[in-house]
C-alpha cells in the first residue's frame, strides 16, 4: 500500500516503462545544463556585441570627425588668405571706389553705361582677384569654389570644376547678413543645395569671412565652398564598418550628409532621432518601419556637427544569431546521440533491476553519493559501470561549479574590498588632524593635512585633467611633505608664468619626476637639493625642464633609462604603488601624440635636467598661424 501510495503522487511517471524512464534521465541531464549554457552564453555574447559595436563605432566617428573637423579648419585658413595678399585687397578697393563713383554718376545723370576707359579697369580688377583665387583653389583638395565679392556685392571666382552658382547674388546677400555682425572670425554653413551654370544641382558646405583693410574696415567678403563628396569615402567606410547608415547633422537639426543622400539640407529637428541624440555622444535603441535600430551617435567640439550611426539590430545580432543556431544545432546533436544511447541500455535492461531503480530513486532525491555493487559482467553489470561513472562525473561537476562560485565569492570580496570609500580615508585624516592640532602638535597636524591634499588629488584616475595651476600644487605640497620628512633638504623653484594657470594637463606628470629626483638623485654630501621647474615656448612645442643638482647619473644607467622609455610595454604602477617617469612618458603620449613625452639629459654629479613637451596652448597656436599667413604678402 505504501508503494501504490507513492506511484498515485506521479501517476503518469509511476505507470511508465523502465525504457522511457532512462530516457527522461537522459534528457534531463543533458538539455538542462545545456539549454542553460546556451542562454546565458547567448546574452552574455549580445550585450558584449553592443558594448563592442558601441565604443568601436564612436572612435571610428571621433576619427571621421577629426579629419572633416581639420578639413573644415584648411578651409577657414583658406578664407583668411585675402587678409594677407595685398593684390586682393588693392583690387576690392579700386573696385569699391569704382562701383561708389558708378552709383554717384548714376544718380546724377541716370546713365548706366561703362565709360571706354573701365573696361581695362574692370578687366585688371578681374584678372587680379580670379588670378588670386585660382592659385588659392589649388591650395587645398576638395575645395570646389572660392567666390570673392566687393563691399557693393560684385563676385569674382574661379571655379576648379566650372560648376558656378546661378543664385549667386541670393547667396551673397545671405551670406553678407550672416556675416554683418560678426569681427572678421570664420563663419561655417551647413550643406546648401544649389543649381549650377552647367544644370546641375549641387551641395555644399561653406566657410565664409569678412574681409577688411589694415583699418578693419570691411572692404568685401570671402566664401570658401566645399562639396559634400569630400565626405562620401569617410562616410562609406564607416558604413561598410559598421553596416549601418550614417549622417552628419548641424547643431540646428539640419542635415549636412547621409548615407543615401535623401535627406540633404532637411531640418530634422523635430525628429524623435534628432531628440534622442542629446548630449555629445551617447546611444540609444528605436524603431523604424518595424525593424529596430541600435542608434550611436557623437558630436565635434569645433563645429558642434553631429554623426550619428543607425544600425538595424538584425545586422549587429547576426554573428549572435548564427553563434546560436549553431549552438541549438551542437545540443540537438547531443540530444539524439544521448536519446540513441538510452533506447541502446534500455532494451539491454532485465526484469532483476530493483536494486537499480532503488538506486535511481535515491539519485532523484539529490543522494549522489551511492555505488552499485557490479557483481556479473552480463547486461546488468554494465549498466551498473556506466551508472557508476556518470554519477562519479556528475559529482565531478559539481565540485567543480562549487570550486568555480568559490571563487566568484573571493573575487568579489576583493571587489567589494577595493571599493573603500577615499572619502573614509580623508575624514580620518582629518580627524587625526584636529587631534594633533587639540594636542598642540602643529608640525604633524601640518603634515597629515598636506597628505590629505595629496591623497585627495591623486586618488582620482591618473587618466583625469586637470589645470596646470593645480597640478603645480600639487607638487608644492609633495615637495613640502619632503621637506618634512627631511627638513630643510629640498628647495623648489616654479618658473611657470600665469597664462598657463588654467592650461588642460593630464594628472601626474610633475610630481612621478621629482620623486625620482629625491629617491634616486639625492646627493647627501650637499646640504641642500635644488629642483626647479622652468617653462619655455617653442615655435611648436611647450617645453618643461625639470632640473636638480644631485648626484646624477652614468652614460650606462642614461642609456638603460633612455631606452626603457622607448619601449612599447604597458606602463603600470610600482612596487610601493607610485607612478614612474615611463608611466608619464605613456600617458603623454597616448594623450597628446608620439611627439610629445619625456627627455633625458644628465651627467654623473652635475644632476639630471627632465624635458617634458607638451602641446602649444591654442592661443600660442593662432598667434604662430597668423605670423606664418603674414609671410604670404
Amino acid at each position: 500500500m505504501k508503494e501504490q501510495g507513492k506511484f498515485n503522487g506521479w501517476p503518469f511517471i509511476g505507470d511508465m516503462s523502465m525504457e522511457r524512464k532512462l530516457l527522461l534521465v537522459f534528457l534531463v541531464i543533458v538539455t538542462l545544463p545545456l539549454s542553460i549554457i546556451g542562454i546565458i552564453s547567448y546574452k552574455s555574447y549580445s550585450e558584449s556585441i553592443e558594448a563592442n559595436t558601441v565604443a568601436y563605432s564612436e572612435k571610428l566617428i571621433d576619427q571621421m570627425m577629426d579629419g572633416i573637423d581639420d578639413y573644415i579648419e584648411d578651409m577657414k585658413r583658406i578664407s583668411s588668405m585675402p587678409a594677407y595678399v595685398n593684390e586682393i585687397k588693392q583690387n576690392l578697393i579700386a573696385s569699391n571706389r569704382y562701383h561708389e563713383q558708378k552709383s554717384r554718376g548714376e544718380g546724377d545723370t541716370g546713365s548706366r553705361t561703362v565709360a571706354p576707359g573701365d573696361f581695362d579697369l574692370l578687366l585688371s580688377i578681374q584678372r587680379g582677384i580670379e588670378g588670386n583665387i585660382s592659385f588659392i583653389n589649388n591650395i587645398k583638395r576638395g575645395t570646389n569654389s572660392v567666390y570673392i565679392f566687393d563691399a557693393y556685392g560684385n563676385g569674382y571666382y574661379s571655379a576648379k570644376d566650372g560648376g558656378v552658382r546661378l543664385d549667386l547674388d541670393q547667396s551673397y546677400k545671405f551670406w553678407s547678413r550672416q556675416a554683418r555682425d560678426s569681427s572678421g572670425e570664420a563663419l561655417l554653413f551647413g550643406t546648401q543645395a544649389y543649381t549650377t551654370n552647367l544644370q546641375s544641382t549641387r551641395y555644399a558646405y561653406t566657410v565664409v569671412r569678412k574681409i577688411v583693410d589694415g583699418l578693419w574696415n570691411p572692404i568685401g567678403l570671402i566664401a570658401v565652398e566645399a562639396n559634400i563628396s569630400n565626405m562620401e569615402s569617410q562616410v562609406a567606410e564607416l558604413d561598410k564598418v559598421t553596416r549601418g547608415k550614417s549622417m552628419i547633422v548641424d547643431q540646428d537639426g539640419k542635415v549636412v550628409y547621409d548615407s543615401d543622400q535623401k535627406l540633404l539640407t532637411m531640418d530634422i529637428s523635430q525628429t524623435m532621432l534628432f531628440r534622442n541624440a542629446q548630449g555629445a555622444a551617447g546611444s540609444f535603441y528605436d524603431t523604424v518601419s518595424g525593424k529596430q535600430r541600435l542608434n550611436i551617435y557623437s558630436s565635434s567640439a569645433k563645429t558642434n556637427w553631429k554623426v550619428i550611426i543607425s544600425i538595424p539590430v538584425d545586422e549587429l545580432t547576426r554573428d549572435v544569431k548564427l553563434t546560436r543556431n549553431a549552438t541549438l544545432l551542437a545540443t540537438l546533436i547531443i540530444i539524439v546521440v544521448a536519446l540513441i544511447i538510452s533506447i541502446v541500455l534500455s532494451f539491454a535492461l532485465t526484469k532483476p533491476l530493483k536494486q537499480m531503480i532503488q538506486l535511481m530513486k535515491r539519485v532523484q532525491n539529490g543522494d549522489l553519493d551511492v555505488n552499485f555493487l557490479v557483481k556479473r559482467r552480463d547486461e546488468i553489470g554494465l549498466l551498473g559501470h556506466q551508472f557508476n561513472r556518470m554519477l562519479a562525473r556528475i559529482r565531478e561537476l559539481i565540485q567543480d561549479i562549487y570550486r568555480i562560485e568559490e571563487q566568484k565569492k573571493e573575487a568579489e570580496l576583493h571587489a567589494l574590498q577595493s571599493q573603500i570609500n577615499p572619502h573614509f580615508i580623508y575624514n580620518t585624516l582629518e580627524s587625526i588632524r584636529m587631534t594633533a592640532e587639540i594636542n598642540d602638535d602643529v608640525e604633524a597636524a601640518d603634515m597629515i593635512s598636506i597628505l590629505g591634499k595629496l591623497l585627495r588629488y591623486s586618488t582620482g584616475e591618473v587618466t583625469g585633467r586637470t589645470t596646470m595651476k593645480q597640478e603645480l600644487l600639487y607638487v608644492r605640497n609633495y615637495v613640502e611633505l619632503l621637506n618634512c620628512r627631511y627638513p630643510g633638504r629640498f628647495v623648489l623653484q616654479i618658473d611657470v608664468p600665469e597664462e598657463l594657470n588654467e592650461y588642460n594637463i593630464i594628472k601626474l606628470v610633475f610630481q612621478p619626476i621629482i620623486e625620482n629626483a629625491a629617491y634616486h638623485g639625492l646627493d647627501d654630501s650637499k646640504e641642500h637639493m635644488h629642483i626647479s621647474i622652468r617653462c619655455e615656448f617653442t615655435a611648436d612645442k611647450l617645453l618643461f625642464h625639470i632640473r636638480d643638482d644631485g648626484c646624477g647619473m652614468d652614460h650606462q644607467t642614461l642609456d638603460k633609462l633612455k631606452a626603457d622609455l622607448k619601449r612599447e610595454t604597458p606602463h603600470k604602477k610600482s612596487i610601493n604603488g607610485g607612478i614612474g617617469m615611463k608611466n608619464v612618458h605613456q600617458r603623454v603620449q597616448l594623450n597628446y601624440g608620439a611627439a610629445y613625452g619625456i627627455e633625458l639629459f644628465s651627467e654623473l654629479g652635475e644632476g639630471t635636467d627632465v624635458i617634458l613637451s607638451l602641446p602649444l596652448p591654442s592661443y600660442r597656436k593662432e598667434s604662430i598661424s597668423e605670423t606664418e599667413g603674414g609671410d604670404l604678402d
